[in-house]
């Protein structure tokens, strides 16, 4: 029963690495040296080697690590350190916290003039081989003059999705006022953002109906940010734990916030928030997913191509 257990782990590690070298080729970055490694670690797997294939994983994680651009994040000289959001637009700047100084991109607006909307490339609820857009696609359809990408999905690229490519499972409502996800409860435990002319943030998608007269709710998570506290410490996931660039979505009343922090552990991104003074946050999808785009140009990104965009657009 104990090599049966040591066998399913490795397989899983395996799925891991390999959705994470998926990830860093999205961002362009250069996997061949641990693309040879990979390839070795699938031989010992069809030799049923899997004690030279776990150990050489553990060789292979820490090699995929270091190819993290955040690992290696360069704060430029001229970037202010400001621990406060912009009132309006977009900000470079640098967040001082306890655990150090975090590069942080933000683009803030007003509610009462900015609508958040979400765009999607389905126009209903989709279980495989659903379409996806890009980022820039999403906004200049709707005519946004901003956008960041959505919560976690699964991509067709990664094998454990090969059944459900392409797929979501947390409550959105999109600009066309549909409700997708609506009979979906494994995720309504998950927290939602909801959006009309003020916000509010809910820790549950349960505790929400299927009101239409707001602009938008997106259920994403974790919860970083609730009420100025951070809500986020870690968890048993590794991927929350390693340093990484984060996207966000959060508010301060009417005021909405959209961003990425770059070097970041999501317990980080809870701390940094909460340190800039925003009362409620939740974490978006990350790494070949993160994308953010102003006025025409990509900010970051553009990533992989989503069902889903989240929008800032004029009232």
């Amino acid at each position: 029963m104990e090599k049966i257990s040591q066998i399913k782990k490795t397989f899983i590690s395996s799925i891991d690495v390999y959705q994470d070298l998926l990830d860093l080729k999205v961002e362009k970055i250069n996997t061949a040296k641990a693309d040879e490694k990979f390839a070795q670690v699938l031989k010992f797997l069809s030799q049923e080697n899997y004690a030279s294939a776990s150990a050489l994983l553990v060789t292979l994680k820490a090699d995929v690590a270091k190819l993290e651009p955040a690992n290696s994040v360069v704060i430029p000289a001229n970037v202010p350190q400001v621990n406060t959001p912009p009132n309006s637009g977009f900000q470079k700047q640098v967040v001082k916290t306890d655990s150090g100084e975090f590069l942080v991109d933000i683009i803030s607006a007003d509610l009462k003039t900015t609508k958040v909307i979400v765009d999607t490339a389905s126009d209903k609820d989709c279980h495989n081989d659903c379409p996806v857009m890009a980022l820039a696609e999403y906004a200049n359809r709707s005519g946004a003059f901003a956008a960041i990408n959505g919560p976690y999905f699964c991509p067709a690229t990664y094998p454990a999705c090969a059944d459900k490519k392409n797929t979501f499972d947390t409550l959105l409502m999109n600009k066309q006022k549909t409700y997708f996800n609506s009979d979906n409860n494994v995720y309504s435990n998950v927290p939602a953002a909801i959006f009309s002319s003020s916000s509010r943030f809910i820790a549950k998608s349960s505790e929400w109906g299927r009101d239409t007269s707001i602009d938008s709710v997106i259920a994403g998570q974790p919860l970083l940010v609730f009420n100025g506290q951070p809500m986020f410490a870690g968890d048993n996931d590794p991927k929350k734990s390693s340093k990484g660039n984060r996207a966000f979505i959060g508010a301060t009343d009417s005021t909405v916030y959209i961003g990425v922090l770059h070097g970041v552990s999501v317990a980080d991104a809870a701390q940094v928030l909460s340190k800039m003074g925003i009362k409620n946050a939740i974490n978006l999808d990350s790494g070949g997913s993160l994308a953010l785009w102003q006025n025409g140009k990509y900010l970051a990104g553009p990533g992989r191509n989503t069902p889903f965009g989240i929008l800032l657009v004029k009232r």
